[in-house]
């Protein structure tokens, strides 16, 4: 009798769960339908319900030292595409799909950043800016248009985002990934490659 009872009582506190969640998921609908309206308390509302479940999300995905850059990250984008929220739709898979994109650009920017090398003795003989094929390169980005020479400046050589050299070229990211492979494939071709 106790394990038919122990049955029961699993179901019946699966379905209180599944009630729970499907309260919360129409909880923070209405509270993100009123944040876009311009309701600050529905706002501080909403943020504080989906912050522990945002912070487990992230902590499977970033490593501890990169948890709080990530998350307000995170909160930024949200707040940024906050008029995107389609209130007829779950809130949940607009806000992981948003902390998906936002972690993983973080950390496709960390590695390039990441990709300089620290060495504790510099070494004695300074690499200078005369190396084989200087003269090609520069001959070839002279070759380039001046949007050209500006997405590699800003792609590769600034290791910018395609967001962030969007922002400074004054276009939107699709275009500066556009650009900045057009300014390559010339590139290629100029130096013969």
């Amino acid at each position: 009798m106790t394990g038919q009872r122990s049955n029961v009582t699993d179901r019946a506190r699966e379905r209180r769960d599944e009630g729970d969640t499907r309260e919360r998921a129409l909880r923070r609908m209405r509270w993100m339908e009123q944040v876009q309206r311009g309701d600050d308390d529905a706002y501080r509302a909403l943020l504080d319900d989906i912050a522990p479940s945002l912070a487990a999300f992230l902590r499977s995905r970033a490593p501890a030292a990169d948890l709080e850059d990530v998350y307000q990250e995170v909160l930024l984008a949200v707040h940024r595409v906050r008029h995107t929220y389609d209130p007829r739709r779950p809130f949940e898979p607009w806000l992981f799909a948003i902390a998906r994109f936002v972690a993983v650009s973080y950390f496709r920017r960390q590695t390039r950043v990441r990709r300089e090398v620290l060495v504790e003795i510099a070494p004695d003989v300074a690499v200078g800016d005369e190396g084989p094929g200087t003269h090609q390169i520069a001959e070839a980005l002279r070759g380039l248009s001046r949007t050209e020479r500006e997405a590699i400046r800003l792609l590769q050589v600034e290791g910018l985002s395609f967001e962030e050299a969007a922002a400074r070229m004054g276009t939107t990211p699709g275009a500066a990934k556009v650009r900045g492979h057009r300014a390559y494939k010339a590139l290629r071709r100029l130096l013969g490659a």
